[in-house]
């Protein structure tokens, strides 16, 4: 009865089950693996920080990842330059980022931002950086991006202002190295708020995770196909044999007996 799952036919049909069903379990794992890592790293990325959390080196926490975006650095040197952030929100209300390079003792520069103020930018209103050579503790940030929520990627800004803070940005105003990263001041002086540190970008149950979901349960579904497939081509074939054992199937149609040529008579 079953001897017909050693003909060719079946052989490669049995091939391509054992080769189709390892490979898509192989797959679908893979891929809810992916999603179980970004769930992870949405996790990690949004922990609270420890309150009696230590500050440590700048340049040990670089270059910023999950693990140290948010991580308390600190850093001596002396500021420079300062430049606006315009139409930054905090707590609802539009205003925006006092941000003054600090000139480190390693020889590169990182941007601080020292606080946030209600309004449209006004330099006027921005406190001026303490004079000669300062410690810095803050929140460490990676560089924004055109991505980045809330930047002003558009260009267009009066001298004095910058759209997104990130080294690339700052090349082409300042003439020092810079660290590509930047730090926010916890505790601000002078009347500015703070800014509270952000979660790493990338790292959330964005589309991207849930897409890794998505394929996972279609490679199991694979699966399931592919099995079910194997065994209605499995049944049709048994209970064909049987029906022709039985002799329950109709015999072959004969072919219609064809008239015979008629003699042509001579002339």
């Amino acid at each position: 009865m079953h001897r017909f799952l050693l003909t060719p036919r079946w052989w490669g049909i049995n091939v391509f089950v054992a080769l189709a069903v390892p490979f898509c379990l192989f797959m679908g794992t893979w891929q809810l693996g992916r999603f179980e890592d970004r769930v992870e790293s949405h996790r990690e990325a949004n922990a609270e920080r420890p309150a009696d959390q230590v500050a440590a080196p700048l340049d040990s926490l670089l270059p910023v990842d999950k693990k140290t975006s948010g991580r308390l650095a600190s850093t001596a040197g002396e500021y420079g330059d300062q430049l606006l952030v315009p139409e930054r929100r905090l707590d609802g209300a539009s205003g925006f980022y006092v941000l003054t390079l600090l000139k480190t003792d390693s020889g590169k520069s990182v941007p601080v931002v020292r606080g946030w103020l209600p309004g449209a930018a006004d330099p006027a209103r921005a406190p001026e950086p303490p004079t000669g050579r300062v410690e810095v503790t803050g929140a460490l940030q990676a560089s924004e991006n055109s991505g980045t929520k809330g930047v002003h990627a558009q260009g267009g800004l009066p001298a004095g202002q910058l759209g997104v803070i990130a080294a690339a940005t700052l090349v082409n105003i300042v003439p020092y190295d810079l660290y590509d990263a930047w730090l926010t001041v916890q505790t601000p002086a002078d009347g500015m708020v703070p800014v509270p540190a952000q979660a790493p970008t990338n790292t959330g149950l964005d589309l991207k995770a849930f897409q890794n979901l998505g394929y996972t349960g279609e490679w199991f579904v694979f699966v399931a196909f592919v099995l079910f497939m194997w065994f209605r081509l499995y049944r049709r074939e048994v209970e064909t044999l049987r029906d022709a054992e039985a002799g329950l199937l109709d015999s072959a149609p004969q072919p219609a007996p064809q008239p015979a040529p008629q003699p042509v008579p001579a002339d």
